[in-house]
């Protein structure tokens, strides 16, 4: 016998009405957000930065690949990492299925790390994953977009703060093949580029749980009977898609 709270077909209903008056309260709400952000001010990137890609050395206003808008997801894969980090990789998996769609709507999608370009084409190999991704070792691009920080002086602060960092940082770091101060060197986040008149401008940002709407089993978990279920052990469970155990 379940320890749950249970109802007559007719007291479920009922509830179930009360909540979708509630869900579609959120839906307004989050189209009324979406407004909100692309109504944000733009600011023009005044830097020319060039990033390694397949295809070579690329300036970012190639990136673009021929579209308007360049959406960028900054995936933590540093220079000091043997793999890319499993919660990032977990991510990842949903990519190759929006890159199509996003193009049908003048939209390029792709990834960023500061990895040299061999080490992500290889990981991209493993994965099995085909979207493109490129790297801004030997550039600014990650700093200068709070994506990526002096792991020296990480190391430094880490000597005196190392409590206040949760224990996924820990276990992805070992997962990563680097230790803390590597694998948190390195930022995630998303980020939103358009192209006018030759012209780039960064249009949005976003990180930490901004970053959900990539997760898509996140969504799918939180209408399952026990939800995300994480508990204190949070993101722990989530690991490379060749990695969970049969």
């Amino acid at each position: 016998m379940t320890s749950h709270k249970t109802a007559t077909r007719e007291e479920w209903r009922a509830a179930g009405a009360a909540l979708l008056e509630r869900e579609k309260e959120l839906t307004r709400m989050s189209d009324a957000i979406a407004e909100q952000r692309r109504e944000l001010p733009w600011v023009a990137v005044e830097k020319d930065y060039v990033l390694q890609t397949e295809n070579g050395p690329t300036t970012l206003a190639e990136l673009f690949d021929g579209r308007s808008q360049l959406l960028i997801y900054h995936f933590m894969f540093g220079p000091s990492y043997d793999a890319g980090c499993p919660v990032n990789s977990s991510m990842a998996d949903c990519f190759d299925g929006l890159v199509t769609h996003l193009a049908a709507r003048d939209v390029t999608f792709i990834n960023v790390s500061s990895a040299p370009i061999e080490k992500l084409q290889n990981y991209r190999k493993r994965m099995g994953w085909r979207f493109a991704w490129a790297s801004s070792h030997g550039s600014d691009f990650e700093r200068d977009l709070a994506f990526s920080s002096d792991v020296d002086e990480l190391r430094a602060w880490l000597a005196t703060n190392s409590d206040h960092i949760p224990p996924i940082a820990t276990r992805n770091a070992e997962a990563s093949g680097t230790d803390l101060a590597g694998y948190i060197s390195e930022g995630f986040g998303f980020t939103a580029f358009a192209l006018e008149d030759g012209v780039v401008y960064q249009t949005y940002a976003t990180t930490g749980r901004g970053v959900e709407f990539l997760m898509g089993y996140y969504g799918v978990l939180d209408r399952a009977p026990k939800g995300r279920d994480e508990g204190a052990d949070w993101q722990q469970w989530i690991q490379r898609h060749d990695e969970y155990a049969e």
